[in-house]
């Protein structure tokens, strides 16, 4: 039962990735999120990545690979929105 719910929250707690992304899309901004911030999250977790991506422990498996999916796609929001407001400069 707890490995049951702790692949629940491990693959869970990535979806909180989705309000940041979606909040940048709506407000057709990224002016409050740091690029090096989010640059410096998604280099420590393409770092763990390969222990995640090849670990026997199924919620670390699980929590790595959703957690580098959503939030490279909120990097790659993060990453667009501020070309765009630089290209517009």
């Amino acid at each position: 039962m707890m490995q049951k719910i702790a692949i629940i929250a491990a693959v869970g707690l990535p979806f909180w990735n989705i309000p940041l992304g979606a909040r940048v899309i709506k407000r057709r901004s990224s002016e409050d999120i740091s690029i090096y911030w989010g640059v410096g999250v998604w280099t420590c977790l393409a770092l763990m990545a390969p222990s995640g991506f090849t670990s026997i422990d199924p919620v670390w498996r699980a929590f790595n690979v959703v957690n580098f999916f959503l939030f490279s796609i909120v990097v790659v929001i993060v990453v667009l929105y501020k070309k765009k407001k630089t290209g517009t400069q």
